[in-house]
């Protein structure tokens, strides 16, 4: 009875060990692409006093 019994849970573990899962880590075969269409708009808002707009309008070669 003993043998008969250890022979079934050998077989269940043969039968078992068929079911473990595999993982398999790879490099995938075509490069990663990434696409961004990204559109980016800004305003630049200076006040400035009178004093020196007119500064920068008489000399213009400052900048």
């Amino acid at each position: 009875m003993k043998a008969l019994s250890s022979l079934w849970i050998a077989g269940a573990l043969l039968l078992l060990a068929g079911c473990i899962p595999r993982i398999e880590v790879a490099a995938p075969k075509e490069p990663i692409t990434i696409n961004m269409n990204v559109k980016i708009e800004h305003e630049i808002h200076i006040k400035v006093d009178k004093d020196v707009e007119a500064l920068l309008k008489n000399q213009s070669d400052l900048f």
